[in-house]
């Protein structure tokens, strides 16, 4: 068992906790430490607890659920300790909440119907690899939610005026594009006709990926919202839209499925056509 997989957790850990820091300054405490700090100490806790029994099974069936617990978890402790919230810290709260649940219920489904992730295939047999996949996940709660997190255990109230109010709409279109684009895939894949086939429909044949631009613009717009109200070391939270970015366009994301993809379908000349005339990310008509 490599050690390498050993720094990743601390450094996974670290950066949690040092974001947490940052954005909890001035916010709510709980037990001598910022509450955002709590909800970092949970997320890693919640993982690694689930992790026991992935382990033990080698099974990565509630991976996704784990995640989706996580962030209702974090979100519920924070709106519990942090005292009375004002507009905008109720509305993130909501916000993420019904994303999480969206989303979480989605990833159970498909995985339940496919029978495995096969992003887990070899890193399951590792101990050490697969607890730095749950760490990572935990890590993935933490800074996604971290905009929402500052709203929701800070002590400063504002009204939520124009640039939360634009924050909200980018929010709510992400959001949107996201919830259209699965269920777009998922009707293609429940076509019989398209066993074996990729999908190049609906708001699949603008993008590539519309789903993954609706997850980085839904969390653009929580940082637009938690704007007007972030100070000093807070504003080291905005890393949030900018690690869901990195995340899925150049680590488990895109570079992932497009080798699948590729190993697929790479020699069609049909699948070659999408790829030259799609856009890879933001949604754009067809290239001719």
């Amino acid at each position: 068992m490599s050690p390498k997989f050993l720094i990743v957790v601390l450094i996974a850990v670290f950066i949690g906790l040092a974001v947490s820091y940052a954005g909890g300054q001035g916010g709510a405490v709980y037990m001598g430490l910022p509450v955002m700090v709590c909800c970092a100490l949970l997320a890693f806790a919640i993982n690694w607890i689930a992790y026991i029994p992935a382990n033990i099974k080698q099974t990565e069936h509630f991976y996704d659920l784990t995640g989706s617990i996580t962030y209702l978890s974090v979100i519920g402790f924070a709106v519990v300790f942090s005292g009375d919230l004002d507009t905008r810290g109720l509305l993130a709260a909501i916000m993420v909440l019904v994303w999480a649940i969206r989303l979480g219920s989605f990833l159970v489904l498909r995985i339940r119907q496919d029978g495995k992730d096969d992003r887990f295939d070899e890193i399951k047999t590792n101990p050490l690899r697969f607890l730095s996949a749950w760490t990572l996940q935990g890590l993935w709660v933490i800074l996604t939610a971290a905009c929402a997190l500052v709203i929701i255990t800070s002590s400063s109230s504002k009204a939520i005026g124009l640039i939360g109010a634009i924050g909200i709409i980018i929010w709510i279109i992400g959001f949107i594009i996201e919830v259209i684009a699965d269920a777009q895939k998922r009707a293609f894949r429940r076509n019989k006709n398209n066993a074996g086939r990729f999908i190049n429909t609906g708001l699949w044949s603008w993008s590539r990926h519309p789903n993954y631009f609706g997850e980085i613009m839904l969390w653009v717009g929580m940082a637009v919202f938690a704007l007007p109200i972030l100070s000093a070391w807070q504003y080291l939270t905005l890393v949030s839209p900018i690690f869901v970015y990195l995340l899925l366009t150049k680590v488990s994301g895109i570079p992932m499925l497009r080798a699948k993809s590729d190993a697929r379908w790479g020699e069609e000349a049909e699948y070659q056509h999408y790829i030259k005339t799609t856009s890879k990310l933001l949604p754009l008509p067809p290239r001719s």
